[in-house]
């Protein structure tokens, strides 16, 4: 499984609304490739990025923490007050989530323990519901947690959502994704702020496993990236397998070069190509 965030000193803009895209379904990280920005996405030219967008049917990328538009699979994004989305109507899962977790969204009164996860009537059926996690032995393992969103009600009741979510395995879902969750929160608390993106794995080795009536696909593996930009900016991301064995965090430590490789996506392209190309080839924990 694979983590990356991506960290900021200063507040990002709040989700705004919907837009929608739907693409070819042929996706396995074997089949894919990925390419580095051009001009077109740059940081400083919000003209050449909604004209690109506009050409493509695509959003523009206008918040640091969202990778490039899809093209290789079905993607509808959803802007959420804590987080975006980007949805698959195939695997019934995100393709990814991202968000901007500043220090001041790491506390908080609002607790999970009052919330339910929930469909999402934002997206089409079949959809994920809860009936497709009974007896599925898997967790209802959230992308964009719910500890990341205690500061606003509206927020963590999104987290709740089906498009937020995938089938996890419990171990996992209780310690190594958590402990990069709360590695995460200690990080926005020491620099300020960090952009994060997460989402589901598949490798496409043989039939993929669902779960439930509506065939929500299971993860092979997990990743995170993150990324800072207070001070010399630094990038670093994680891939976990979707298993209960014990995976060491140094061992699921990989560059944000490496996750885009396996995934097809492109990560934090709003970020100028120099600052880019240097952050993203290297990830070490021990400079964290």
């Amino acid at each position: 499984m694979a983590i990356c965030v991506l960290s900021a000193c200063k507040d990002a803009p709040q989700n705004g609304a919907n837009g929608q895209t739907t693409v070819a379904d042929s996706f396995y990280s074997s089949s894919v490739t990925t390419g580095k920005k051009t001009a077109d996405v740059s940081q400083n030219s919000s003209a050449a990025n909604n004209a690109a967008a506009s050409a493509n049917n695509k959003p523009a990328v206008k918040m640091m923490e969202l990778p490039a538009p899809l093209n290789d699979r079905p993607e509808k994004i959803l802007r959420r007050k804590g987080y975006t989305t980007s949805y698959n109507s195939k695997t019934k899962n995100p393709n990814w989530v991202a968000w901007h977790l500043t220090k001041s969204h790491t506390y908080g009164q609002n607790q999970r323990s009052k919330e339910v996860f929930h469909e999402d009537e934002q997206v089409a059926a079949p959809r994920a519901t809860d009936w497709d996690y009974y007896n599925s032995r898997y967790d209802r393992g959230h992308m964009c947690p719910a500890g990341d969103n205690k500061w606003d009600a509206t927020a963590m009741n999104q987290t709740f959502l089906f498009t937020n979510i995938c089938p996890q395995n419990h171990g996992l879902n209780k310690y190594e994704w958590n402990d990069v969750e709360i590695m995460c929160r200690d990080w926005a608390r020491k620099y300020g702020a960090i952009d994060i993106v997460c989402g589901p794995i598949y490798y496409g080795r043989g039939e993929q496993k669902t779960v439930g009536k509506n065939k929500v696909w299971v993860p092979d593996a997990f990743f995170k990236v993150v990324l800072c930009r207070q001070g010399q900016p630094k990038a670093i991301g994680f891939i976990y397998r979707n298993e209960g064995r014990k995976q060491q965090m140094a061992d699921a430590v990989h560059t944000v070069d490496d996750i885009e490789r396996i995934t097809g996506m492109d990560f934090f392209p709003a970020l100028a190509d120099d600052i880019e190309n240097r952050v993203e080839a290297k990830a070490e924990l021990s400079k964290w």
